[in-house]
């Protein structure tokens, strides 16, 4: 089969498509025929040298797929079914062997080849800020990178869950964006201090849930937008790893600074998360609540121009890649 390989770490120029041996399915795996494969940050650490796939996972990258299903294996799924899988390496392929609790039927109403933009993000989004933050109605998210993928469900997810949502971006046409999606509030980063108006925004009181992808640079900043009994949630690293913490001002408001990944949980913990998206996100994707815009498709032989533009920043949404004519 064909698939996306890494020789060396670099820029988009480093990814080259090749023939590779396709997988096969282990115990518990279903094997999946993929439509497309959706690019993510992580995807992008990788092919950079800085974050290489856990122990076992493919060694080409894609977190995320959409396709039909080869052989369902002792699954409760059958041939040809419409799917949607949460992987931890190797989606930019022809083909990809998933554990089954990974696997989702596709959700009601999504284009099989849109499905693909769901599961990272769906799956990113609702572990933070519903099982991590415990994010309720009637409290203020502030989410950082408004116009990516993250960004996109979880301002809708934030929405549907009834909090209020403040967001940042780079740019006023991002946070337009960010508000056609349903976010209250809006900063630029480039321009505004994100920390005083947060503060103007909430009265002064700061905000409840922080979902950050920016890491070190952002550490104090965050802890200062931090309400008292708020939670910041470190998902990424793009502003670096290491920052001093100022304990002290943690105490006083007796707030919590947790970091946590996807890519790297055992297979059990992610099985758990897919099942809480079916039950709790896919409802909401059927029925219109949550959507996640495409931006752009590219072929699988343009995977380097994918990353190029992806690496741009211009997009709004996510951006796929399509296996096949």
């Amino acid at each position: 089969m064909k698939a996306v390989v890494l020789k060396e770490p670099g820029g988009p120029d480093v990814l080259q498509v090749a023939d590779v041996e396709p997988p096969r399915p282990g115990e518990g795996e279903v094997l999946i025929d993929v439509v497309a494969a959706g690019l993510n940050r992580a995807d992008v650490q990788q092919r950079r040298g800085v974050y290489p796939p856990p122990p076992g996972a493919p060694e080409y990258p894609g977190l995320e797929v959409s396709g039909r299903v080869a052989d369902a294996g002792e699954s409760a799924f059958k041939v040809g079914d419409a799917v949607d899988a949460l992987l931890a390496g190797g989606g930019y392929a022809e083909q990809v062997a998933v554990p089954a609790g990974q696997v989702l039927p596709a959700p009601d109403g999504v284009d099989l080849l849109a499905a693909a933009a769901l599961p990272e993000v769906a799956a990113t989004v609702y572990s933070n800020l519903a099982m991590t933050a415990g994010l309720r109605s009637g409290e203020t998210v502030l989410i950082h990178g408004a116009s990516g993928g993250i960004g996109t469900m979880a301002i809708q997810f934030a929405r549907a869950l009834g909090a209020r949502t403040v967001v940042t971006a780079g740019s006023d046409a991002k946070l337009d964006y960010a508000r056609s999606l349903g976010a209250e509030a809006g900063i630029n980063y480039r321009e505004q201090d994100f920390v005083r108006e947060v503060r103007e925004a909430t009265g002064g009181r700061g905000a409840d849930v922080i979902l950050d992808v920016v890491g070190a640079k952002y550490l104090g900043q965050n802890v200062d937008a931090l309400a008292v009994g708020g939670r910041l949630v470190v998902i990424g690293l793009q502003g670096g790893a290491k920052a001093e913490l100022d304990l002290g001002k943690l105490l006083t408001k007796r707030a919590s600074v947790t970091g946590t990944t996807l890519r790297s949980r055992p297979v059990e913990e992610k099985s758990a998360i897919m099942a809480a998206v079916r039950e709790h996100v896919w409802p909401l994707v059927a029925d219109g609540s949550l959507s996640m815009p495409v931006d752009r498709v590219f072929p699988l032989d343009e995977v380097a121009q994918a990353h190029e533009y992806f690496d741009s920043g211009q997009h709004k949404g996510k951006v796929l890649l399509r296996m096949g004519s």
